[in-house]
């Protein structure tokens, strides 16, 4: 995707309301779980539960305002 079509998805997706940005949320979180890295991952980590391994889940880094 170029930088431009980027910064028009960007100030499109500032001006919908925040039902419509629960459902893309909801679209992309999907689309997250089927990609097969994501499938694997959470195989791995199904796996290491199942073995009575505790894990963290990876943190997010801080959001710079």
């Amino acid at each position: 995707m170029s930088t431009m079509a980027m910064l028009q998805l960007k100030q499109q997706l500032s001006r919908i309301t925040e039902k419509e940005r629960q459902e893309i949320s909801a679209f992309l979180h999907r689309l997250r779980q089927q990609s097969p890295v994501w499938q694997k991952e959470m195989t791995r980590r199904m796996a290491e539960m199942d073995a009575g391994k505790k894990f963290r889940l990876p943190r997010k880094p801080a959001a710079t305002a």
